[in-house]
Formats: structure tokens, C-alpha cells, sequence
């Protein structure tokens, strides 16, 4: 490779050479490169060649070469050499081919591949040297992690590790950074002092001896550490290109700037990369992003369940990791998974993990699961890690395939378990035109000091800025737009022009708030258009009417749920715009005056749909405000203080998106407070029950037209509304009193009637508002 390793040997009076061999054709390869080496850089020093073969068990190598060896002078340089196969490293995006699962993997060719690889190819054989140190060097490290002297059996495995990883470093020039891969990682962990003192502390709280609890930790890492090796980095990354292209274009549109800031933060400082889970194509998307864009191959973080025949043998061995579902009272399996994230944050190795932890059913971001976050902040806690990164990644997507399957799942249909055969039947799923990837990168929420793991709030408070974080640089898509138009119209259909005219407002509206957008909309591309909307046309979505004088668009029958998926991807854009029109309109309906009863009832509006959207805090959201009115009406809170002024700034506020923003949430809120207004005071509802009669309830609504659309019926939408009215404490009844307490029990209870009833009546005039926006919007 270059010269270093040699300039640093000609001071040595002894050196050890490492050989890391396969077998006798490298070991010859080696020697000839080796003594070739010496006479080249003028080395005096006395050699000793020891054959390690650490490429047959990366994890376990057999030292007993070694251990002699290290009894000679502690200022011994010990320099390691390896053999690198060309084969597949010629072209960082080369693929492996199915014959090389049969016959071995082409970088570690055996004896008879690696006779004709030197008769035929001679230039694709390259020897390596890893930067070499001294006995004392590395003795000194292991004590350090250690705590303590150690033994030459430690030492043994130990520079035998080093001297891997120093060549790994160097063989990683050829292939690239993605090939970056942890290794040895349990004997580390094993070895390290950090490990048993977390080990001793399990011990003295659960009076386990240290040998029993030493021999279970190595059963843990068996079933819980990762070990990427790069012949299935490359297998793996040919699975996720070959299940993206299933149904997405080939070309991946990716945020560049941002990838390379990634890129500089993951050298630097630990790292997360949360990513936004709408489909199980994501964790796919991800590798063969990283893989495509030499990204060292971040360490995703799963439930076991995930870790079925086939696909699980292969994520492992490219970096899955895979976590008990369940484990709140197993202190000793916490403390091994606390000091493994640990040490790949240690050693800059990134996680990645959904941040929502499901998919989305519903489009919008879902509200953070919080293990995973725990476990790496517990982690970085317990290890001192600093300056934490946690980097938000959002992927959009055209079209994707599992919704058809949200919208049943919403609609009450029960949901089938994870196999190998339900994966099989997935795949065939994505087998459609869905158009393109959008990868964008947020930034970081960084923490110098991972908080106390008894501080739940600043849980609370970092997954709720990585929320804001990533809804800020997820783009507007061009399915997104029409999905939101159409169904704010419905069950009118719109013209072409209509429809056109209708997202070539939003776009500009977007656009002068420089709010994010996909390329085909950035560019208003006529051809792009036309052929994302043949894709929804093809996938059943939208319906087009040819037949008549004119050219019409509408939502399919039976799809509105479908629709509203795509339209909540976006729809955090527009929620304070949307307030902002229900509350003028509140105060025009009111006759009312002043900025006071603005702020009011646009506080009220978000308290509402707190559950469902990531706010800005308060103050943020008053800044929002005040700048979205400002470009319609300067010294808008002033003028409010005129009879009239209301109405007149809300027929400036063009477009005007309440309906197509709103609608469904409110007539879901409705039902769900209708139930509850229905609900015996004597009664209590727990939320499956809720869900359960809103579910019937929503769909006698909607045939009465009650409600306006099938996509206001949802177990979520059910779920965040009844969260809300417990909140409010709408939900807890109780028995009426008895004796002295009687009239106070009646008295409670009838309050409580009153306020479900006052919640529900609440609803229903704030639909009827939407309505009157909807009327003064359609053209």
C-alpha cells in the first residue's frame, strides 16, 4: 500500500511478521512480498514470520504461533500482512453473482481459484501491510481495557485482533468505507473493564455469581451481536436493490449535501440515523443507500420477530440487530445490550432504527416508539458516550404498495404475522410502476451528555425534536398534492385544468415558504406530471372520466382511505394555515374582534390535534402564525380589532386548505365524542372498546352522511381522539353516590353529560366551519 508501515520498522532491531492466511498460496504470496519488501525499504531488523490465520475464523483465530513470540522484547514491532483477491473490488459497486454462494465468496478464493487467479490474472493480487506497533504498545492497550495486567493468552488474542483490524483499515483503501465492519466484538466486550463492572453490579443486585454471569453474557452476544462480514454486505446490498427495483425507479433521488454532512458527523461523533418507517421497503432503501454511496453499513436495530429463515441469516451477517421483544425484567440482557451500543457508538460505528418503530398506517409521521431511543440513551449514559447524534432521515416515496393493506388494517381487518412465506407474498406485492425514493436529511439533535435514565421527559423531549426535525425536511410529493385536492373537493370530481391549477397553487404557496419539494414538482415537469398520474390512475387510486365534453379527475370509489394516506405525508405544511382559516372564520361567524380571540381559538385547534401532529413549541407556533399572516395582511392583529376585519383577511387567504387538511380529523373526533356522549355515565370505556364502537358507529355515519368521507373511519384516528378525550377527562364515569353522597355523585354525573355533550356539539359546528371553507375554495 504505501511506505509508512516500513518507514516505521527501520528503527526496530525485531520484528514480528503477522501472515493472516487462508492457506498455502497466500502464505507463498505473502513470504515472496515480505522478503521483496525488506530488501526494497533496507529493513535491518531480524524477522520472524508467524502464520496467523485469522481470515478462516475473523472472530476466533487460533494463536498458538503467536503466543511464543510475545515473550521476545516489548519494543518488537509486530507487522501484519494479508492478501487482498481483486476479483470483486475492482468496481465498488460490484455485485456478487449466485454462483459465488455456491462456490465460496470470490474475495477469499481457496487453493484452486487461487492458482488460476495468479496463472491467468496475476495483477489482481495485491499484498497489504496494516500499520505495525510495538509488544509494549499493545500490551499497554489491552491493560487500559482491561483495568489490569494480563495474561499472554489475553495478549495473544488480543494483538491478533489489532493486527486484523490494522488490516482492515488498510484493505478498506481498495474496497471502501462501507466495508467498515466491527470484529471480536464479544471477546472485547468480554475482556473490557466497563463490561464487569455493569456484569458486577447485575451480580450484587440479583446475587448471581460472576462466573454464572459471565457464561450467560457470551450465550446473550451469540444471539444479539451482529457480525457484518463484506462477501454478505454485498449479498445483502444486492437483495435491496434487486427489492427496490421491484417497483421503484433505479434512480434513487438523494439529498448529496446532506448525505456528506451524515458522512462527517459518523466520523466524528456517535451516531443515529432515525429514519421514517412508511413501508418495509425502508430498511432496504436504507443499506443500498449507504452501500451505493460508500457509507460504512449502519447497524439497524429490529425486533426479533424480523429475524425469520433466510432474510435473518443474511441481515445478521450484514448488520442487523436483532432484540427480544420483551426482556423489562432481565437486568443481566439489558446490560449486555447497553454495553454493545455502547461500543459501536464507542467506535463509530452508526445505528439506524425506524424511528416510529411501525410503519405508518396513516401517511403522517406516528407518534416515536420509544425503546429503542431508550436503549441507546441508556446506552451513551451508561458508557459516557459524547456529543450523541441523532440524525433524522426522511423517506418519501411517489406511490407505496402496502397501503391498500393500512387502509384494511385501519378499517378493523386484523393483521398477519411476519414469515418467510408472508415476505415471499410481500415481494410479489411491490411488483407495480410506484415511481421514485426521496432520501432527505434533517439535523441533528445532539447531546453532549445522554441525560439520566430516570429522566422520562428528556426521553420525551429528544423524540420530539427528531419528529420536528424530520417533518421539517420531508418533501411535498406530486401523489401527495393531488390526493389532498381531490379529496378536499370530494365527491366532486375536477376538471385537468382544475386539478392543475389546484397544485400549481400549492406548489407556489410551498415554494415562497421554501418548504421542500420533490424534483418533478420543483421542475413542473408536464411529462413527470403525466406519468405519475397514470401511475395512480394504473394503481387504482384515481379515476379519469374521458367520456364527457371535458377531461375529469377524482378519488376511486373505495379508495379515500388509500388517498388520505398519501395526503397526511404533507399535510403538517399546512396545519397552521389550516388553523389559521378556522379561526378567522370562528370570528367572522362570532362577530368578533380583536387578536385575543384569534390566539384563543387557534390555541384551542391545536390543543385539539395535539396527539396527531408534531408542534413546534408554543412560541414557535405564535411565530409561524404571525409570519403566514403577515403576507396578507400587515399589522394583522391590529387591524383585528375592526368589526369585519376577520373575513376580510380570510378572503385574501388564498389557497385556502382547511377542508382538504382537517376534515377527516374532525368528523373522526366526532364520532368518537358522539360515542361518548352516548356512553352511560355508570359505564366505563376502556380505548379498545372506543375504537370498537367507533369503527360501527363511523361507518352508520358515513351512510347517513353524517360524515363526508370514509377516510374520517380509522383505528388511529379512533385511538388519538379518544387519548384526547380522556385528557380532557370526557371518559371516567362513575357510580352515582350513595347516602350523603348522592347529590354530589348525580351532580358530578350530570356535569360530565354536559361535557360530552358540550365536546360533541364542539365537533360538529367545527365541521360545519370546515364546510363553509370548502364552499368559499371550490371554483
Amino acid at each position: 500500500m504505501t511506505s509508512q508501515p516500513w518507514h516505521n520498522l527501520k528503527a526496530s532491531d525485531q520484528v514480528i511478521a503477522v501472515l493472516d492466511v487462508a492457506h498455502s498460496i497466500e502464505q507463498s504470496e505473502l513470504e515472496t512480498f515480505l522478503h521483496r519488501s525488506i530488501r526494497e525499504h533496507a529493513i535491518s531488523a531480524e524477522v520472524h514470520e508467524c502464520v496467523l490465520p485469522m481470515v478462516r475464523d475473523r472472530e476466533n483465530p487460533a494463536t498458538h504461533n503467536l503466543r511464543p513470540l510475545l515473550d521476545m522484547p516489548g519494543d518488537t514491532m509486530v507487522l501484519p500482512l494479508r492478501v487482498v483477491w481483486r476479483t470483486s473490488l475492482q468496481e465498488k459497486n460490484t455485485r456478487p453473482r449466485p454462483r459465488d454462494l455456491l462456490f465460496g465468496n470470490p474475495r477469499r478464493p481457496g487453493p484452486f481459484r487461487a492458482r488460476r487467479i495468479l496463472r491467468q490474472h496475476p495483477e489482481r493480487v495485491v499484498c497489504i501491510a496494516g500499520e505495525p506497533a510495538t509488544i509494549d504498545q499493545l500490551r499497554h492497550r489491552l491493560e487500559e481495557l482491561q483495568g489490569g495486567e494480563v495474561s499472554t493468552d489475553e495478549l495473544a488474542s488480543f494483538v491478533a485482533g489489532q493486527a486484523g483490524l490494522a488490516l482492515d483499515v488498510a484493505e478498506r483503501r481498495l474496497q471502501g468505507s462501507r466495508y467498515k465492519v466491527p470484529l471480536r466484538v464479544a471477546d472485547t466486550l468480554l475482556a473490557s473493564a466497563k463490561f464487569r463492572g455493569a456484569l458486577e453490579q447485575v451480580s450484587a443486585e440479583t446475587g448471581r455469581s460472576m462466573e454464572d454471569l459471565l457464561e450467560e453474557s457470551a450465550e446473550i452476544m451469540k444471539e444479539l451481536i451482529s457480525k457484518p462480514q463484506p462477501f454478505w454486505l454485498d449479498v445483502m446490498a444486492q437483495l435491496n436493490h434487486w427489492v427496490m427495483r421491484l417497483g421503484y425507479d433505479a434512480d434513487v433521488v438523494i439529498d448529496k449535501e446532506g448525505l456528506e454532512r451524515v458522512r462527517q458527523w459518523s466520523r466524528e461523533y456517535p451516531t443515529a440515523l432515525l429514519w421514517t418507517h412508511k413501508t418495509h421497503v425502508d430498511g432496504f432503501a436504507v443499506n443500498a443507500m449507504c452501500a451505493d454511496n460508500d457509507f460504512p453499513a449502519p447497524h439497524i436495530l429490529g425486533g426479533v420477530n424480523m429475524a425469520f429463515a433466510g432474510l435473518g441469516f443474511v441481515a445478521r451477517r450484514a448488520g442487523a440487530i436483532f432484540i427480544r421483544r420483551s426482556f423489562q425484567d432481565d437486568l443481566l440482557y439489558k446490560a449486555v445490550l447497553r454495553q454493545y451500543i455502547g461500543y459501536l457508538m464507542e467506535k463509530r460505528f452508526p445505528l439506524s432504527w425506524a424511528f416510529e418503530g411501525t410503519r405508518s398506517r396513516v401517511g403522517k409521521l406516528m407518534p416515536p416508539r420509544y425503546g429503542l431511543l431508550k436503549y441507546v440513551m441508556d446506552s451513551a449514559h451508561a458508557t459516557g458516550a459524547e456529543n450523541l447524534h441523532i440524525i433524522p432521515i426522511s423517506i418519501s416515496y411517489d406511490m407505496i404498495g402496502d397501503v391498500k393493506d393500512y387502509a384494511a388494517l385501519e378499517s378493523g381487518a386484523t393483521k398477519r404475522p411476519e414469515s418467510l412465506s408472508w415476505f415471499i407474498g410481500y415481494l410479489r406485492g411491490l411488483r407495480q410502476p410506484m415511481g421514485k425514493i426521496y432520501f432527505d436529511f434533517g439535523e441533528p439533535v445532539v447531546l453532549p451528555r445522554a441525560p439520566s435514565p430516570e429522566d422520562p421527559r428528556e426521553l420525551q423531549r429528544v423524540a420530539f425534536a427528531v419528529g420536528v426535525a424530520v417533518n421539517k425536511v420531508s418533501p411535498i410529493t406530486l401523489p401527495s398534492l393531488i390526493s389532498m385536492v381531490l379529496l378536499g373537493s370530494a365527491p366532486r370530481a375536477l376538471t385537468a385544468d382544475e386539478l392543475r391549477s389546484e397544485v400549481v397553487a400549492l406548489t407556489d404557496w410551498a415554494r415562497k415558504r421554501h418548504i421542500a419539494l420533490t424534483r418533478d414538482l420543483d421542475d413542473q415537469d408536464p411529462a413527470q406530471v403525466s406519468d405519475l398520474t397514470d401511475k395512480m390512475i394504473a394503481s387504482g387510486l384515481l379515476t379519469r372520466y374521458d367520456d364527457g365534453p371535458e377531461q375529469v379527475y377524482t378519488i376511486a370509489a373505495e379508495r379515500h382511505v388509500v388517498a388520505s394516506y398519501y395526503r397526511n405525508m404533507v399535510i403538517h405544511y399546512f396545519l397552521n394555515k389550516s388553523i389559521i382559516e378556522l379561526a378567522l372564520v370562528n370570528m367572522a361567524q362570532q362577530e368578533q374582534t380583536g387578536s385575543e380571540a384569534f390566539w384563543d381559538e387557534a390555541e384551542r385547534l391545536r390543543d385539539y390535534f395535539k396527539f396527531e401532529f408534531f408542534y413546534a413549541p408554543k412560541e414557535e407556533f405564535r411565530r409561524d402564525v404571525n409570519a403566514e399572516l403577515s403576507r396578507y395582511q400587515p399589522a394583522w392583529e391590529a387591524a383585528l380589532d375592526e368589526p369585519g376585519a376577520a373575513l376580510a383577511i380570510f378572503t385574501r387567504l388564498q389557497p385556502r386548505m382547511a377542508h382538504a387538511v382537517l376534515l377527516p380529523f374532525v368528523e373522526a373526533y366526532r364520532v368518537v365524542a358522539d360515542v361518548l356522549a352516548r356512553q352511560a355515565l355508570t359505564d366505563t370505556l376502556t380505548e379498545k372498546d372506543c375504537v370498537q364502537k367507533s369503527l360501527a358507529y363511523g361507518r352508520q355515519a358515513y351512510l347517513q352522511r353524517r360524515i363526508s368521507s370514509e377516510a374520517s373511519i380509522g383505528r388511529l384516528l379512533f385511538s388519538n381522539a379518544f387519548r384526547l378525550m380522556d385528557n380532557l377527562e370526557l371518559v371516567e364515569g362513575g357510580s352515582e353516590g350513595q347516602d350523603e353522597g348522592q347529590n354530589a355523585g348525580q351532580s358530578d354525573g350530570e356535569d360530565l353529560a354536559e361535557r360530552r355533550l358540550q365536546m360533541a356539539q364542539s365537533f360538529r359546528e367545527l365541521q360545519r366551519r370546515i364546510e363553509r371553507v370548502r364552499a368559499a375554495a371550490l371554483p
